[in-house]
């Protein structure tokens, strides 16, 4: 058995720690390249990770490290714009039913737990390394150049950089773009109000411009974010040419008819509001070539509506160093883990873009059609996530 031995990954945010310390288990190096000249620490807002993505942080015995940043949700109440509760979904009993529980977490906490534990086993990162080119030599190998001149070689490169992924840009030069979905995110972190209950579910508010969450932390901070209807995609940099302030005030106005404690949140929230277009990725004709495979929002990007991106990047990573370390051959390994992930990660795309488009409704016809059905969709949307909550991946965690 010819067993690659050493792995080029591209990416230090979720997945490209995750893949590496799979493959260390399996007996296969690996080295870490980050585009970025620090650690992400500071990337997005915050995330649920779902009981899956846990999971698959239990296989590697880690999952104990979110539990001094991260917290539980117990699930989530929606309303309407006058207030009045539309339903309710309950998670106290993820643990049992799925092995874990969910964990809302900062995503720049969640980034800097794996990549300290990347490093902690001496798995070697190197920053500000963003990836220029690609020379395919056959199955025999891969040298990945950098911008700043240098490269790398390896057995094989995996690309886990993301929705944008250059690697994807790359190999795949005609493929399909990133789609923007007609919404723009945003969240920050604030106090919790007086008053403000600490119940630790998440609230979901259909609001009548903008859909809003939040959530309080025992200890009185409150992770929200807004969704809003943007028709028209934002050019480069038009989002972040905006002061803060500006688009504290354009919260204001999507949020002011909202009920309490909406404007409160954003009006007292400290510094600027990140603000980010949100895109997901159509299906790609293939998620690998030659010894050059992508993982993640590289290969199948979703809309965070669905609360899975970064859980579904965590099984990915599992996956691939599963058949990589149980194949003969690296097309062999990458082709059965794309027989293995396409059809489950392309139908939780496809749901969260049908979750975007209903959040952002206006239309008062719509709006009344969707506060009337919406308890039964929640029902039937519980039972369909079950299959989504309850993956795992077998790992074994010694390789004979």
């Amino acid at each position: 058995m010819t067993t690659p031995q050493k792995a080029l990954i591209i990416g230090c945010g979720i997945a490209g720690p995750v893949v590496a310390l799979f493959l260390q288990q399996a007996g296969i190096d690996a080295e870490i390249y980050e585009s970025q000249p620090a650690g992400l620490d500071e990337a997005g807002a915050f995330l649920n990770l779902a009981p899956n993505g846990v999971n698959v942080l239990k296989a590697l015995d880690i999952d104990y490290l979110l539990e001094k940043d991260g917290f539980h949700s117990v699930g989530m109440d929606f309303f309407n714009s006058d207030g009045k509760q539309l339903a309710q979904l309950e998670s106290c009993d993820e643990e049992e039913r799925f092995g874990s529980r969910n964990v809302m977490i900062k995503r720049g906490q969640l980034h800097q737990i794996l990549r300290d534990e990347a490093l902690r086993r001496n798995i070697p990162i190197k920053v500000g390394k963003k990836l220029s080119g690609i020379q395919l030599n056959g199955f025999q190998g891969v040298t990945a150049r950098f911008e700043d001149g240098s490269q790398a070689e390896g057995n094989f490169l995996i690309g886990c950089d993301g929705i944008h992924s250059q690697t994807r840009q790359l190999i795949f030069p005609n493929a399909p773009k990133p789609a923007y979905t007609g919404v723009v995110d945003c969240g920050g972190f604030a106090q919790c109000p007086p008053g403000l209950s600490t119940s630790g579910a998440m609230q979901m508010i259909f609001g009548k411009k903008a859909f809003f969450g939040y959530i309080a932390k025992p200890d009185g901070e409150v992770y929200w974010f807004s969704n809003m209807a943007w028709p028209t995609e934002p050019k480069r940099n038009e989002l972040n040419a905006m002061s803060g302030e500006a688009w504290r005030q354009q919260l204001l106005r999507n949020h002011e008819n909202d009920p309490a404690p909406v404007p409160e949140l954003i009006q007292s929230t400290p510094g600027d509001i990140g603000k980010w277009p949100v895109y997901d990725l159509p299906s790609l004709p293939a998620w690998h070539k030659g010894p050059v495979c992508l993982v993640g929002d590289a290969a199948h990007a979703t809309s965070p509506h669905s609360g899975q991106g970064a859980s579904l990047a965590l099984e990915d990573a599992a996956v691939l160093a599963q058949c990589l370390r149980d194949s003969l051959k690296v097309e062999h390994a990458f082709s059965k883990f794309e027989s293995l992930r396409r059809e489950r990660v392309e139908k939780i795309v496809r749901q969260a873009r049908r979750m975007g488009n209903g959040k952002v409704a206006t239309n008062p016809v719509a709006v009344w059609f969707r506060d009337l059905v919406l308890p039964f969709f929640i029902k039937q949307g519980a039972k369909a996530s079950e299959a989504v909550l309850s993956y795992k991946v077998e790992w074994e965690k010694e390789v004979a």
